[in-house]
């Protein structure tokens, strides 16, 4: 996994893989949250403006998605 992302197609496809691992029991929440504030903290302005995510990347990973990564973004 990269720590930043230029192209956020593969910033959102990065997301949404992590999200589907956690889905599939590959790996633990807590491992989640890990790698999904590194991912935010290194990437913030691509991912987040004025504390909503960004319309593209909200459309690439899906509602369901969104809210856990509102959830792990409003809890750091």
């Amino acid at each position: 996994m990269r720590k930043i992302y230029k192209d956020p197609k593969r910033l959102a496809t990065c997301l949404k893989d992590l999200i589907d691992s956690y889905f599939d029991n590959v790996i633990t929440y807590d491992k989640l949250r890990e790698r999904i504030t590194i991912l935010i903290n290194s990437n913030e302005d691509r991912i987040y403006k004025g504390g909503n995510i960004l319309l593209k990347i909200s459309n690439i990973i899906g509602s369901s998605r969104v809210e856990i990564i509102n959830k792990i973004y409003f809890l750091m």
